[in-house]
């Protein structure tokens, strides 16, 4: 089913729905390539989105980090950024447009903390975004979470780290949103001796409401927004397809 024609239904479902239904905020990524295949036409600001790194590699475990970061960096209030160890690096961060002066940092003891943490930040709604970083989150938390979030503005945002070596972040249901994998990817090549801007391949495994899609990007920039590789850019739109850390980033 074509672009047009998805734009199409769904502007006929707001019309039947009428006036009085809600159109909740939304945090677009600013490339039409890849905010035309979300459902919502960016991710939802009162929503739980799920991130992982495709392997826990560290080149995918920063990327995907920075990914969040990157998220964050265009929301509209302070962060708060609960971790379960401090290996965080501010400088990465602020190259994918995160300032240090935005960033509210708390350190849990375990999960279930971390959790408990997220979910009060979401309930304060003076926040621009939660982030978290969590090994295993049942359901059940993940439910709480989105709960927490809907009717605000607060974005929620939740790592789920490799819990061990080939088991899959996302084995477990969730009530998320948007459920991510990010991947590096070989920079773009320089017609001088250096590295290009990074890339990363986003895998959007599951979204509310919508389907599943594989895209190339360019990593996220000083203000936090990713962007097409002009090789991809530059071409008509193929056919739609269903189909580590900031330190090392930095």
């Amino acid at each position: 089913m074509s672009q047009a024609v998805i734009a199409s239904l769904r502007e006929a479902l707001r019309s039947i729905e009428g006036e009085g239904h809600r159109r909740r905020e939304v945090l677009p990524f600013g490339a039409e390539a890849l905010d035309a295949r979300l459902a919502d036409g960016g991710l939802r600001l009162d929503a739980l989105h799920e991130i992982a790194a495709a392997t826990p590699e560290p080149g995918d475990d920063s990327s995907a980090t920075l990914f969040l970061a990157g998220i964050a960096a265009r929301a509209w209030g302070p962060v708060l950024w609960v971790v379960r160890r401090r290996d965080l690096f501010a400088p990465g961060l602020y190259q994918a447009g995160l300032a240090p002066h935005r960033v509210i940092y708390a350190e849990a003891a375990d999960d279930a903390e971390l959790l408990a943490l997220m979910e009060e930040g979401l309930r304060h709604r003076c926040l621009g975004a939660v982030i978290g970083e969590a090994k295993r989150a049942a359901t059940a938390s993940t439910r709480r979470l989105q709960l927490a979030a809907e009717g605000g503005r607060t974005i929620a945002l939740l790592m789920k780290r490799h819990a061990r070596e080939g088991a899959d972040p996302f084995g477990v249901p969730s009530a998320a949103v948007t459920r991510w994998r990010v991947a590096s990817a070989p920079s773009a090549p320089l017609p001088v001796a250096g590295i290009g801007r990074a890339r990363w391949t986003l895998d959007l495994v599951r979204q509310r409401g919508g389907d599943p899609f594989n895209l190339l990007v360019e990593a996220c920039d000083e203000t936090g927004r990713l962007a097409l590789p002009a090789a991809l850019g530059d071409r008509a739109r193929a056919p739609r397809r269903t189909a580590g850390r900031a330190a090392q980033a930095a």
